[in-house]
């Protein structure tokens, strides 16, 4: 496994590869002192622990550039200062440590890390094509799971959203959700969609390219994450 440690302060990269080779010992750690650097390195990095208050470009400047190549590094930002915490989600960050480092914090952080890596390897193959069958009617349809937009509860019914057609059927969206899978999320209890088709998104809504949905309070942030981590398995 391959681990990246920036920040413009020695003695902090020092003291975050110790801390990594403790539970990580037989990782390859590639110093950055720059966000420049990180950009111009061509090395395949699993993790990145990147400090945000740099000299040149910041570590949020850095990290957008970085996704737009690398969609799959896990993204850890080491800082003094909580001030960025939002704008983290906003790049896909897998977490955010304040410094001065809690051992605790980071032994945590740095293992779920790992195992998001090791998850991500597991899955880099499409799963089987999934499907449902729906009774409409007396009329039997059967519907790709990976051809619905989205779902909604109205009226007691889960109306499936395709590109080309809505199907109704009386059914529990909870079971819809366990058959969909990883790629699907419920931003809002009345609502599952698909990340294939997202297009963009904001504290309050998700924008499909066949519609929109609501997001509810609270859902962001684990929306944030799970759909970057979608966009990391099919980078």
């Amino acid at each position: 496994m391959r681990i990246g440690i920036c920040d413009d302060e020695k003695n902090i990269r020092e003291l975050i590869a110790d801390k990594v080779i403790k539970q990580c010992p037989d990782a390859d750690i590639i110093f950055f002192s720059s966000g420049e650097e990180v950009l111009m390195s061509d090395a395949n990095i699993d993790i990145l622990f990147l400090d945000i208050q740099m000299q040149g470009k910041n570590g949020m400047e850095t990290a957008g550039e970085l996704r737009k190549r690398d969609k799959g590094v896990i993204l850890v930002f080491v800082t003094g200062v909580e001030d960025y915490v939002f704008q983290a989600f906003d790049v896909g960050a897998f977490h955010y440590i304040v410094k001065p480092i809690d051992d605790a914090k980071f032994e945590d952080v740095l293992c779920r890390a790992v195992e998001e890596v090791n998850s991500q390897k597991m899955h880099a193959k499409e799963p089987e094509e999934r499907c449902l069958m729906i009774n409409n009617g007396g009329v039997h349809i059967k519907v790709m799971i990976e051809d619905i937009v989205y779902a909604e509860i109205f009226n007691r019914k889960i109306v499936i959203h395709k590109m080309d057609e809505t199907i109704e059927y009386y059914g529990k969206m909870s079971d819809l959700e366990a058959l969909a899978g990883e790629n699907f999320f419920r931003p809002h209890r009345a609502y599952l969609i698909n990340f294939k088709y997202v297009e963009k998104y904001d504290a309050s809504t998700v924008y499909l390219e066949k519609g929109s949905v609501l997001m509810a309070k609270g859902k962001f942030p684990e929306f944030v994450k799970r759909y970057m981590n979608y966009i990391r398995r099919k980078g």
